[in-house]
């Protein structure tokens, strides 16, 4: 059980993606979240996704935690590297 919505824990998940893109690995991921590797394996499959990892993302990408659950941080069609507007 998730205090976020489908909705919202799956724009965590696709901030969990974006930050993978940032710092290369899943375990850099892991680590700067400060949480337990196997964890976040769960949470970035099909998991549940808790309020506290929405704010661990907020806090590590600098952006505030609404942004992170709205989807707003990590928008689809913007690359992860450079967050420029991807061609459609």
């Amino acid at each position: 059980m998730s205090d976020l919505t489908t909705t919202e824990q799956a724009n965590v998940r696709r901030a969990f993606r974006f930050l993978r893109a940032r710092l290369g690995t899943w375990e850099a991921v892991a680590a700067a979240l400060n949480m337990h590797w196997s964890t976040l394996k769960t949470a970035k499959g099909e998991g549940t996704v808790s309020a506290s990892m929405a704010f661990r993302v907020a806090r590590v990408a600098g952006a505030p935690v609404d942004d992170v659950i709205s989807g707003r941080y990590a928008p689809d069609g913007v690359c992860p590297n450079c967050g420029t507007r991807l061609p459609e």
